[in-house]
């Protein structure tokens, strides 16, 4: 059993309490939590388990499961699975994607791409910053995607703290984002002309995927290393069958498709093109 800390109010989790939300994690989202990850797990769900005064994360973990809260279960899913992102992560991908797979573009065709892990919101309108300022106006539009519904919520808001602007260019900042006045002073909005190119989604890769159409290019960056092989050859497969012959499929620096697919070539590190 959990043991309580009455002189810091906090609660220790145990092996077997960690075990349980690392099966339920890997059977809802395909997500592997390692051994590391204990700390994460119990400190993202500290405060729900103070919001229903639980003694222990078993508790919280029967609460979840025995469908007394069904909301609830949504809930540790988008905690247990959110990751910290920022604007123009990895630069090099949106500078490749601006000085070559942008000019190599079909004319005449509306421009897609698919953001399929954006968590809050960075990823896709850093994205379309780039596609603005390139494509003129030529049509194009995104499709951003996670598990996670409450920072989908976060992310259709378009508002950030102004200290996340700090890796955004000058330039961007100034054409593309709007400065916090008043009550929503050291704040920033994305301009509403590039919030209505974004169509924002939940979406369980681990599972069927809805109907999307097709894409340019899909970016699904920073989710793989949580996978197993199996579930990343399951993803990478299900994307592939939405992403245009010819099309780009874009991974983090520290990921890897080695073994994982042979419909794949690398054109340069952690940028693929589909045969």
């Amino acid at each position: 059993m959990s043991a309580s800390n009455a002189s810091t109010g906090e609660i220790a989790i145990s092996d077997q309490e960690f075990a349980d939300f690392q099966k339920f994690v890997h059977h809802s989202a395909g997500i592997t939590l390692s051994a590391a990850k204990k700390a994460l797990v119990s400190g993202r769900l500290l405060k729900r388990l103070r919001h229903y005064q639980l003694a222990s994360y078993r508790e919280y973990f029967q609460l979840i499961m025995n469908g007394q809260e069904p909301a609830e279960l949504q809930t540790a899913l988008d905690l247990l699975t959110t990751n910290e992102t920022y604007f123009f992560r990895e630069p090099k991908h949106f500078e490749y994607l601006r000085t070559t797979i942008l000019p190599a573009r079909k004319p005449g065709e509306a421009f897609r791409i698919w953001s399929a892990a954006c968590s809050s919101g960075e990823e896709p309108y850093t994205l379309a910053m780039v596609l603005a300022d390139s494509l003129g106006t030529t049509p194009w539009n995104i499709l951003a995607s996670d598990i996670s519904s409450r920072v989908l919520a976060a992310a259709q808001t378009g508002q950030y703290n102004m200290e996340r602007a700090e890796k955004i260019p000058q330039a961007y900042l100034k054409a593309y984002c709007l400065k916090g006045v008043e009550e929503q002073a050291g704040t920033f909005l994305i301009d509403p002309k590039l919030r209505s190119r974004i169509r924002f989604l939940s979406v369980n890769l681990n599972a069927s995927l809805p109907e999307t159409g097709t894409f340019d290019v899909i970016f699904l960056r920073n989710v793989m290393i949580y996978f197993n092989a199996e579930t990343k050859r399951q993803v990478v497969d299900r994307l592939l069958s939405v992403l245009k012959p010819g099309g780009y499929f874009i991974i983090s620096h520290s990921e890897s498709l080695h073994g994982i697919t042979d419909h794949l070539k690398m054109v340069r590190s952690s940028i693929y093109r589909k045969a």
